[in-house]
């Protein structure tokens, strides 16, 4: 896989994954200071100098900061590697679950978002949904290398499964019960729906709950990966009793 960016490429090589090789855009040979060539010689990967227009085709929009790397394709986690992570950490399980995120740039944002919160991983779904790619890798700022990833086939099964283990799981959509209302310090699911159709109806039914966050504009919607920032955080104000 390809990922481009200072921010991703560190926090990659600092997880210890496998780095085949560091591209570093020519003008930045000399610079003796710079954190991410440095880390690079450090971690034995090997770095070549080449044009910027070389950075430019590799990465899809540009922006890579001068520096593209080679790296092992993601490797996604288990849905029972999520839960022993949280037995891990003596903590109650904490999931976000994707349904038919489509944007690269939403689940990257959203991965992000879930990391910083504590959540234990994402669950997203095998078909007709964004998967990971070096735009998710770039957009998640390295949050990628440090969080678990569940590519599942059948998420309405999961979400059963996951319902048979004790876990309560909530639709994040408008029409619910007021969000803030609610208690989320247990075992804890919540769904944040696709950008252009939220949840599906057959996965709404297996909730235990509609929650709705509370807008007082005219524009009576988030941007997915918004909405679940301001949810995951909200669960983390109640499970840190803040």
């Amino acid at each position: 896989m390809i990922i481009y960016g200072k921010n991703a490429i560190i926090e990659t090589m600092e997880a210890d994954k496998a780095v085949y090789k560091l591209m570093v855009a020519m003008n930045l040979k000399n610079d003796t200071r710079n954190p991410v060539i440095n880390l690079a010689k450090k971690k034995g990967v090997k770095i070549e100098f080449v044009n910027r227009n070389v950075l430019d085709k590799l990465s899809s929009n540009g922006s890579h900061q001068g520096f593209v790397a080679e790296t092992e394709d993601f490797q996604y986690s288990s849905v029972d590697e999520i839960l022993q992570l949280a037995q891990q950490k003596g903590e109650q399980p904490f999931v976000v679950i994707l349904d038919g995120v489509e944007d690269p740039h939403n689940l990257g944002s959203i991965i992000r978002v879930c990391e910083c919160a504590g959540v234990h991983g994402v669950i997203i779904p095998k078909h007709r949904a964004c998967q990971v790619n070096e735009t998710v890798a770039k957009t998640s700022a390295g949050a990628l290398s440090h969080i678990k990833i569940a590519k599942v086939t059948n998420l309405n099964q999961v979400i059963d499964e996951l319902k048979n283990q004790g876990m309560w799981i909530y639709a994040v959509e408008l029409g619910g019960t007021d969000f803030y209302k609610q208690n989320l310090t247990g075992s804890l699911g919540l769904i944040i729906g696709s950008e252009g159709y939220g949840i599906s109806q057959l996965t709404k039914k297996r909730c235990d709950g509609v929650l709705t966050l509370p807008m007082f504009g005219k524009v009576n919607s988030l941007n997915a990966s918004v909405a679940c920032g301001v949810a995951v955080f909200e669960a983390l104000r109640q499970r840190r009793k803040f």
